[in-house]
């Protein structure tokens, strides 16, 4: 499945610039010309990355990023703008962005700061992820504790609401997820059931390791929801 880029810019010679070479590169691209048309695109394209031209009609990209950010934190956001100054720099990154890049640009480097973000977010390639002495294989739905060595330790298969939930969390040790969240994020948007559900699933997972020397541990943050900590 292709990664979907979401271009932000008001300048259409901009616009089909990068589209042209991000589409060389193997990307898949959307493109708004404002802030609202932008925050419609996302959800509705699944946008995995979001490149924001600063000065826009309707909502700047200061405004984009920020809200962005509060919905999609899991989005890697690169700022654009004609104006190099440090300033714009520092308000971009305080409100979330992950680079910035200031016009004119080279379209080569513009993809190589694309793949680098990717890569430092996993979106291409998160298919495991070390939770303490645990490792998440997401090829096989299963957890493997004390490392990859299944020799020493076989995979315990999770069904796939369980791996996918306990994924989230691991993905993200210390981040405290509502049950919204996780309902959105693990079962979907559309899902019609009882958000109790999520404590359901999160008492089964806790079951599964609490005899195993697992290092690790799902809080409950009353009022709030759940975390994932890993032990020192």
């Amino acid at each position: 499945m292709a990664v979907n880029i979401l271009i932000v810019d008001d300048d259409p010679d901009i616009v089909e610039l990068m589209r042209f070479y991000l589409q060389r590169e193997g990307f898949a691209v959307v493109a708004a010309a404002d802030g609202v048309q932008a925050l419609e695109l996302a959800e509705e394209k699944k946008a995995d990355l979001a490149i924001i031209d600063i000065m826009m009609p309707k909502m700047d990209g200061w405004a984009l990023c920020e809200q962005l950010k509060a919905e999609y934190p899991d989005m890697p956001v690169i700022m654009v703008t004609a104006k190099g100054e440090t300033g714009h720099k520092l308000k971009g990154f305080h409100l979330g962005a992950d680079d910035y890049l200031v016009k004119p640009f080279e379209p080569l480097e513009l993809a190589a700061r694309v793949k680098s973000l990717l890569r430092r977010y996993r979106i291409q390639s998160q298919m495991k992820v070390q939770i303490g002495n645990v490792m998440l294989d997401k090829h096989r739905y299963a957890a493997i504790v004390g490392g990859e060595d299944e020799l020493d330790s076989p995979p315990i298969a999770l069904p796939l609401r369980e791996f996918d939930l306990l994924f989230k969390l691991a993905s993200h040790p210390g981040q405290i997820f509502t049950r919204n969240d996780l309902i959105e994020q693990v079962w979907g948007a559309d899902f019609e059931g009882d958000d109790r559900t999520v404590d359901v699933h999160i008492k089964r997972i806790r079951d599964r390791f609490v005899e195993l020397d697992c290092r690790f541990v799902i809080e409950t943050k009353r009022g709030l929801g759940y975390k994932l900590e890993v032990a020192e």
